[in-house]
């Protein structure tokens, strides 16, 4: 067993209630010269119950931060100019989202615009001049009366395939397209034109081109992973489609010369979810060179697939050009780490900038590009803003910049957690956390909770989870583990389980529940399990095949698959997953489907859902709580109205504390 990646420390056990105290950093960018840091930190307000974020600037010479903007807004995503000279950013202030500009040296914000909508990847033009963005106006826009704004529709009109996606609700009518506005005279000039989505926008160093990704097959929504890589002319908005193979496209991003594209993707329209590494290609802005895999032999995603409960979600982050366009920089996950690499442009073995046990969040380079602003997260801490040399070892000169969460080490008393290797059954060696209760003695026997990872194709990192320490201050030994199926180990061990959930899975669950049977200081009388999404999906699976576990707590989970197929905001791609649709392989789906094995369980059980959830809709919920009662099983079901599917990563602040208790009720009330 490998060292503590925790300490021991002075203070009380950490509570449901600390999520108010948490500061969350969720966007970096460095200045220009390389002298300033911006970002943006999030906060939970306990009074407002909302969430709010603000900007601050940490000046690299000496060190220190101080807040810019202020308010209970949600500022995010600060861009710099190219002579660093002001810094615009995105806003949800007046209940609109907005763009705001303010000076580098302060002073008051100024709004430039204000929609009812939702605006991404905003860029400045070298000359100043303009801001370019994405941008999808709500239905609500084109209502001139503000009573009626609120009120829902008459009927909703249903045409699409993908109407609706989780925690956004009902797609509007528009598509995201790219609009540049000019600054000085306030003008909204839209670029793109055709009837489908347009995102990633990226200008040119040159200032003549905007990049974007859209997926302009038959029917996209069918065809998911077919999108393409255009360009269109900032002046005209002219379009040009660059030759890419077919597959997933996201991040693109000019070289200093404009002459070529980088960014993340790969060549199989076809895979499923999530077994295909996404890689750094790049193509010339004209179509030559052809598009080309940069990274062929690397057997990772440059992606962040790490999970916790302090982020919204894990995906694609942004990737870098080196000034001298020698290298370009990105972000990978590998076995429990999220750490950022660099590789030659003209392709080869990537090289390490800053690694070791940690989650990076989120990075940034600009101007010449010898220093890397990054969000550092591990172990025991949420995320702070650090600084590195964007060379080989950057960690080891690293520099520390903000203690936005110093009562984790000042105030409370966390659980030490030791990082692991053991074998499953075949000896596949598998990966796994321990988290030992704060008062924790190896003479006395305790309460165990396995907890499962959702996606599947996630991985558990080296990086703070409030929930496992909130349970593990309730006096449980906590093991999470990154069984076959997930991120982070390569194509093989992420399509181990392609086609056929519930079976290398389940085995390397039950070898993680082995294993804890084995400590001396675990009772296996009183284990629990638990896990949300695909883990609440596994959790059904578990307890319809095993007995061992005297308590289990599902959350947000999945049934049944062939309902799931339809009520699902992207169900119907499960095809991709389980060799083909409900009609032509029926079989699977039922063997595959938890709800098949019901009639087996006998351990208590807690269902955990969102009533607002549209990637497993609460209907799947509904349904293993009515087959469980009227088989007279032990079962209760917790509903949160409103909430989305990622209740435990950015619900309603009072609603996360009571998800929290309700888990740990469920466990006291069965394993005490």
């Amino acid at each position: 067993m490998k060292k503590a990646s925790g300490r021991v420390s002075k203070g009380r056990p950490i509570k449901a209630e600390d999520l108010f105290k948490l500061r969350i950093p969720t966007s970096v960018s460095i200045s220009p010269d390389e002298t300033k840091i911006a970002y943006s930190v999030e906060r939970m307000d306990r009074d407002k119950n909302k969430y709010f974020s603000n900007i601050f600037i940490c000046d690299l010479t000496t060190g220190e931060s101080h807040q810019f903007t202020y308010g209970d807004h949600g500022d995010r995503q600060p861009v710099w100019s190219a002579n660093g000279e002001q810094l615009a950013f995105i806003s949800t202030r007046d209940k609109k989202t907005g763009i705001y500009l303010i000076a580098s040296t302060g002073g008051a914000e100024k709004k430039l615009m204000e929609v009812e909508g939702s605006i991404g990847n905003l860029n400045w033009t070298p000359d100043h001049r303009y801001l370019v963005f994405c941008l999808r106006y709500n239905d609500s826009h084109f209502i001139k009366d503000e009573k009626q704004k609120k009120k829902p529709p008459v009927y909703r009109h249903i045409t699409r395939l993908w109407y609706r996606l989780d925690a956004e609700g009902y797609l509007p009518k528009d598509r995201y397209h790219i609009y540049k506005f000019e600054i000085q005279t306030g003008k909204l000039t839209k670029l793109t034109r055709s009837q489908r989505d347009h995102v990633d926008a990226a200008v040119s160093p040159d200032g003549r081109w905007v990049a974007y990704v859209s997926n302009r097959s038959k029917d996209p929504d069918i065809e998911l992973l077919r999108e393409d890589l255009f360009v269109c002319s900032l002046k005209d908005g002219k379009e040009r489609r660059i030759p890419t193979p077919a597959g997933p496209l996201a991040a693109p991003v000019f070289s200093p010369d404009s002459k070529t594209i980088a960014y993340v993707g790969h060549d199989n329209p076809d895979d499923d979810w999530g077994g295909t590494n996404s890689h750094i290609w790049k193509v010339g802005v004209n179509g030559r060179p052809r598009a080309r895999n940069l990274m062929p032999k690397y057997d990772r995603s440059a992606y962040d697939q790490s999970i916790c409960d302090t982020s919204d979600a894990h995906g694609a982050a942004a990737i870098f050009w080196s000034a001298d366009s020698k290298r370009i920089y990105f972000v990978s996950s590998d076995t429990g780490n999220t750490n950022i690499l660099y590789l030659p442009s003209s392709g080869g073995k990537p090289t390490r900038v800053f690694s070791g046990k940690c989650h990076v969040k989120g990075f940034s380079l600009n101007g010449k590009g010898k220093t890397v602003a990054l969000i550092h997260a591990d172990i025991n801490n949420p995320g702070e803003i650090m600084a590195c040399p964007s060379s080989y070892g950057g960690e080891k000169r690293a520099r520390k910049l903000t203690t936005l969460n110093s009562f984790l080490k000042t105030e409370v008393r966390l659980g030490i957690t030791r990082d692991l290797m053991f074998k499953s059954f075949d000896g596949t060696e598998l990966q796994g956390w321990l988290v030992y209760p704060p008062n924790f003695s190896p003479n006395r026997k305790y309460r165990s909770i396995l907890q499962i990872h959702g996606g599947p194709r996630v991985q558990y990192a080296h990086t703070f989870f409030h929930e496992m320490q909130y349970l593990a201050a309730r006096n449980y030994v906590v093991f999470y583990t990154n069984p076959r199926g997930g991120s982070g180990r390569g194509e093989t061990w992420a399509r181990a389980i392609s086609g056929g959930w519930g079976e290398l899975d389940y085995m390397d669950c039950m070898a993680a529940a082995d294993y804890l049977e084995k400590q001396k200081f675990i009772n296996r009388k009183k284990m629990g399990v638990t896990g949300g999404s695909y883990g609440g999906y596994m959790t059904n699976w578990i307890i319809g095949h095993t007995n061992r576990f005297k308590a289990a707590v599902t959350q947000r989970s999945v049934v049944e698959l062939k309902s799931f197929y339809g009520t699902s905001d992207i169900g119907w791609s499960l095809s991709r997953e389980f060799d083909g649709h409900p009609w032509k392989n029926p079989d699977n789906y039922e063997k595959c489907s938890p709800l098949t094995y019901f009639k087996n369980i006998k351990t208590p059980v807690l269902i955990i859902h969102s009533e607002n959830d549209m990637r497993c809709n609460v209907e799947q919920a509904e349904q293993m709580f009515a087959m469980l009662k009227v088989m007279k099983k032990t079962v209760e079901m917790v509903r949160f109205p409103e909430e989305p599917h990622g209740l435990s990563r950015h619900g309603r602040p009072d609603r996360r504390v009571a998800r929290l208790e309700w888990i740990a009720r469920w466990f006291d009330k069965y394993l005490k």
